[in-house]
This record gives C-alpha cells, structure tokens and sequence, in this order.
C-alpha cells in the first residue's frame, strides 16, 4: 500500500527575519497525520540564476570570488538573485554581463532546469541556463560586496574541476554536469 502524501496545512505564518538580507519564517502547521508542529522554521531566501556561458572556442566564462558564509573564494558560474520586478531571464542577462561583461539577448539562453539545494530549510529554486558564442562584449558592473575574477577554461577541463572538487558549489556543479550531460561532444565526455 502506498503511503498518502500530502502537504502541510499552514496554521500561521510570522515573518522572524533579523534582517532584508536573510529572511526567516516560523510556521506553525498541521501534519497529514494531524500533529501539530509551531516551531518550523525556514528561509525564503528567493530564487537564483546561473548562466553557462560558452565562447565560440567551447571555454566555459567562470567567476571566483570570495563568499562570506563559507569563508572560502569559490569558483562558480555567474549569476545572482533574481532581481525585483525582473524575470528569471532578464536577471539571468543581467548578472551575466554585470559579473563577466558578457552582453546577451533572451533567445540566446537555454534551459538547463532548476534546482533545489536545501528544500528542508530554505525556499530557493536556481534556475540554470546554458549560453553559447559568449563573448565579451560590455563591462563588469559589480556590486558592493563584489569583486570577481573572470576566468575560461575548455569545458572538459571545467567538468574535470568538478570531479577533482575544485567546483563544489552545488548548483554550479550540477549544471556543469547537466550541460555534459546534453552537450558531450562539448565537454569531452
């Protein structure tokens, strides 16, 4: 016999936030089995984007920086929240050429999917999309807390990075991994 999933049912919902900057809810629900839980809490920190940017010559556009939470520089795909009263492809083109200085237009992203990273404790989907004939074509506009290193390297080597765990930032490496998957004459797989 199958077991009968269904959702929570939300009894009340308070905003618990310290700051903008990192949003926090407590819910108080009922399960399917009717215990009530008052004390679940989780963030809805808003969805991301990440662009897969390939030049011409199949080199795959990556940013390191430093991220404060880990206390670690990072290698990455560029990309960002999305942006208020912006869709996932305009933030998408936004942060493209705003971290690399890659200027793209909608039609030339493709999908990758989404992903979730923590659906337990925080509401985040990053959205991925794959680009191709990047080029350089505009200027980095980086925020306050930015300072960002542009880097390419051939796609194989990219996805070698991602199995020695040099990229192990999770929606980085899985959207390397979804594009090998889709294009493996690009990555050498």
């Amino acid at each position: 016999m199958k077991p009968n999933i269904q959702k929570w049912k939300v009894i009340n919902e308070t905003d618990v936030s310290p700051s903008p900057w990192f949003p926090i809810l407590k819910h108080t629900v009922e399960l399917t089995n009717g215990l009530v839980i008052d004390d679940y809490y989780f963030s809805p920190l808003g969805d991301v984007v990440q662009v897969l940017a390939l030049t011409p010559q199949h080199e795959v556009i990556l940013v390191r920086q430093y991220k404060h939470a880990l206390g670690e520089i990072l290698l990455e795909l560029p990309g960002g929240m999305q942006q208020k009263n912006k869709s996932l492809i305009q933030s998408a083109l936004n942060e493209l050429e705003e971290e690399v200085g890659v200027k793209a237009e909608a039609e030339q992203l493709i999908s990758l999917g989404k992903i979730a990273n923590n659906p337990t404790k925080t509401k985040q989907i990053t959205y991925g999309y794959i680009l191709f004939n990047a080029e350089f074509n505009s200027a980095q506009k980086l925020d306050v807390t930015e300072n960002i290193e542009v880097l390419t390297m051939p796609a194989p080597e990219v996805l070698q990075k991602v199995k020695d765990g040099e990229i192990w930032v999770t929606d980085s490496m899985n959207f390397i991994l979804k594009a090998a998957l889709q294009y493996p004459d690009i990555f050498g797989v």
